[in-house]
This record gives structure tokens, C-alpha cells and sequence, in this order.
């Protein structure tokens, strides 16, 4: 007879398989969950990809830098060819002590900057709205893992109504910390289109099924080859985190 777990994990993988490895544009994502681990200690990983479908989207990379290498921003290979760097070029992870912050915009300052106010994850969201990039009103997408005291894990989305898409639809979810070799995931979309349809649903449960470089290897190759642009994994170990990226030389 098979576990709750064990069912969940085989739920993970056909997510895994429909969302991202079947899917030709789920857009920017994040994954936010526990690594499989010998010891008793608990190996955190955040994982964050971008996608692009037009030049001024795909003339991007991510960079690691800030205090012991903890930060990721995006940049532009070629600065003479950004068009415009509104939605595009961003601090994508930060770090505040036991804190990690991972998202798809500069809404990653925002969130950073409110918690250091001791303002609580909504509150930094109250005041954002999914960009302004009509007709596809792409969503901010965020996750808070915190690491103090009990614990949190917090994702969120900022996205058009579909009544009326100058109103934002601000929606936050509280997870319990998820089993070894499972996280909790979300995209920008549901699939490819025009306009693209914004993700829908609560967060996906995802796999983290090996090593920190066989997890990046994975979600890097499960992506589709022509419309990706580069991955991240923080791997986050008590208080002492590091970044593998995955992205064309």
C-alpha cells in the first residue's frame, strides 16, 4: 500500500511532466522546497528560471553577486540592444538573516525592504500591481522562506482580474514546509499564447530529486530549448547559502 508521500511524489513528477517538460512556454518561474539529505539537517533550494520570447527578453542573464555571493539580478548581454529595461532587468534573489526572497521583479526590493520595516510579506505585495506589459499583464510572482523561529514558507501572485484587468488580483499562500524531495512551484503562465494566459491554481507541487546540481540539471533541461533564457538554484544549508546557475556561456 502506498503512502500519502509516496503518492505525492508520483504527483509531483506528472506535474513536473505536463507543466514545464510538455509545456513550450510556462514563462518565469519559481520553486521554493527540501532537498533529499543523509543528515538530519534540512538543504533548502530555491530555484528561479526566466523564459523570453522577443529580442528585448532574451538579451538577458543572471549574475551573482552582493555580500558572499548571495544576491541574483538579471543584466543585459548587450546593453546597446535593450529596448527597454522596465520588467527585465532586476534583483531576483536577496537575502535578509534567515530570510530568502526570490521573485521575477524589482518587487524583490519592495519585499526586502518591507520586511526590514517588520511589515509582513502582504503588506510588501499591497503595494505592487502586475506589470503593465498589455496585452499579456504578465504576473509578479514571489516566495518567502523563512527560516526563523518555526518557520514559513510564503508564494504569491499579483495578477490582472479577468473582469476587468486594471484591477490586480493579490493572492498569498502559507505552506507547512513540504517533505524531503518536494517543493512547492509557480509560473508567470499556464502555457503559450498570445495574449499568454496568467497561471491560475494554487502553487504546483514539484520534485527536488537529487543533488543541488542534478535538480538544476533537470528543471534547466525539462525547459524548452527555444524560448529559455537561464536558471538559478540557491541551496540554502543552516545559514549558509550558494548559487549554481545554468544558462548559455
Amino acid at each position: 500500500m502506498t503512502t500519502a508521500i509516496q503518492e505525492l511524489r508520483v504527483f509531483a513528477e506528472q506535474n513536473f511532466g505536463r507543466h514545464l517538460m510538455a509545456n513550450r512556454y510556462p514563462g518565469r518561474g519559481i520553486v521554493v522546497g527540501r532537498l533529499e539529505t543523509d543528515g538530519d539537517a534540512d538543504t533548502w533550494a530555491q530555484i528561479y528560471w526566466i523564459m523570453g520570447r522577443s529580442e528585448n527578453s532574451r538579451n538577458r542573464r543572471f549574475v551573482v553577486g552582493g555580500t558572499n555571493d548571495s544576491e541574483l539580478r538579471t543584466e543585459a548581454r548587450d546593453p546597446a540592444l535593450v529596448s527597454d529595461p522596465t520588467n527585465i532587468i532586476y534583483d531576483a534573489m536577496l537575502e535578509l538573516p534567515d530570510i530568502y526572497l526570490v521573485s521575477n521583479g524589482d518587487h524583490t526590493r519592495t519585499i526586502e525592504d518591507t520586511i526590514e520595516r517588520s511589515a509582513r510579506f502582504e503588506d510588501a505585495l499591497a503595494v505592487r500591481e502586475r506589470e503593465d506589459d498589455a496585452p499579456n499583464y504578465t504576473p509578479r510572482i514571489a516566495a518567502m522562506l523563512d527560516l526563523r523561529g518555526q518557520g514559513e514558507l510564503s508564494m504569491a501572485i499579483l495578477r490582472a482580474n479577468a473582469a476587468d484587468h486594471d484591477q490586480t488580483d493579490r493572492i498569498v499562500w502559507r505552506f507547512p514546509f513540504p517533505p524531503e524531495g518536494l517543493g512547492y512551484g509557480i509560473t508567470t503562465y499556464r502555457h503559450d499564447g498570445d495574449p499568454l494566459p496568467p497561471f491560475a491554481g494554487d502553487p504546483l507541487w514539484l520534485p527536488l530529486r537529487g543533488t543541488p546540481e542534478e535538480v538544476a540539471d533537470a528543471y534547466w533541461n525539462a525547459l524548452d530549448e527555444d524560448n529559455k533564457i537561464a536558471l538559478a538554484v540557491k541551496v540554502i544549508e543552516g545559514k549558509i547559502s550558494r548559487i549554481i546557475l545554468r544558462q548559455p556561456g
